[in-house]
């Protein structure tokens, strides 16, 4: 069975302390003294019965603790953390931080003991990560820049950051485009154009922020409930775009003194950050179920289409509210 490179059964080692349950503190320490050597972690002792099967854990301060005659059953933690050969390293990391500790066993669905992941691959696949996602949010491709980014070379480096450029120009490209069609209105009311840099900010803003908060829960919690999760970030979409849009119309009309423009900006805000909001959380899904990483729909691909969506919604709300009330 062919083992995927970035899951638990890839990662974890095998040279892992075992014993079998009934035996006593003494026998486990004098085993210990002989092969302690062969195995490549013991911060942990895993117990198991004669079939293989996880029985419990004992960690090194309790077995310190206890008696030489003690049975190793009687002081061994039962409720253990463990992961599965199919769970994704990222997940496993998540859990070993998430509950403090040092190795996380791996078992299979009979919960045979496989192995377990180390403290040092922990940190090497957590560091992995984290430079991934940071990379991807900042629309680079990682898996270019092989070693450290203080070493490679400036022709790499280029060649990793230039992609999204290209294509945020084209979407900026478009973006002038959706503008120049309303270049009449924009003449008329110049008001409009002081304020798209706020609109465009604010929206890129809270789209980063549901990016991120998706793209995270995804990686950490493999039984996301997707549908509870997007109407509570539909009932937080609704409840920053009200705040935001009302605050900045209130601040339009005590600044500029026009309530018809006050309403367009207010509108356009609500609506644009609302749709943001569905978008960023909807998109990294989408990657997800296409087996894409999801942490590449972030950052500068996620920005041009929200701001190309802002700028449209803001210039149809002041065309249309125009040619009705002014």
């Amino acid at each position: 069975m062919k083992v995927r490179p970035d899951t638990a059964a890839a990662i974890m080692s095998t040279d892992i302390f075992t014993i079998e349950s009934g035996k006593t503190i003494s026998y486990l320490k004098k085993i210990l003294s002989k092969k302690a050597r062969r195995f490549e972690t013991i911060n942990y002792v895993y117990v198991i019965d004669k079939k293989g099967v996880l029985k419990g854990v004992i960690s090194f301060k309790e077995l310190f603790q206890c008696e030489k005659d003690c049975k190793i059953d009687r002081i061994m933690k039962r409720d253990i953390v463990i992961v599965h050969p199919s769970t994704d390293q990222e997940r496993v990391v998540y859990v070993a931080l998430k509950h403090g500790l040092k190795v996380v066993p791996v078992v299979d669905k009979e919960n045979h003991f496989l192995g377990a992941v180390t403290y040092n691959t922990i940190l090497r696949i957590f560091n992995k990560e984290v430079k991934e996602d940071i990379f991807h949010f900042g629309g680079i491709y990682h898996k270019l820049i092989k070693d450290d980014v203080y070493k490679t070379s400036s022709s790499t480096i280029t060649k990793s950051r230039i992609p999204w450029l290209i294509i945020g120009l084209l979407g900026g490209i478009f973006a002038a485009y959706v503008v120049g069609f309303f270049e009449s209105t924009l003449n008329t009311y110049i008001y409009l154009a002081m304020f798209m840099p706020v609109l465009v900010y604010l929206t890129d803003a809270v789209g980063t922020q549901s990016e991120t908060l998706i793209v995270r829960s995804l990686a950490t919690n493999p039984k996301l409930l997707i549908r509870d999760y997007i109407l509570r970030e539909t009932k937080i979409g609704f409840s920053l775009a009200s705040i935001c849009s009302i605050m900045l119309s209130i601040a339009f009309l005590f600044g500029w003194g026009s309530p018809l423009l006050g309403i367009i900006i207010g509108i356009s805000l609500f609506l644009s950050i609302f749709f943001v909001v569905i978008f960023a959380t909807i998109l990294p899904l989408i990657f997800k179920k296409l087996n894409i990483d999801p942490a590449i729909a972030s950052g500068p691909f996620a920005t041009i289409i929200s701001d190309i969506i802002t700028l449209a919604i803001y210039f149809i709300i002041a065309s249309l509210l125009i040619s009705l009330f002014a």
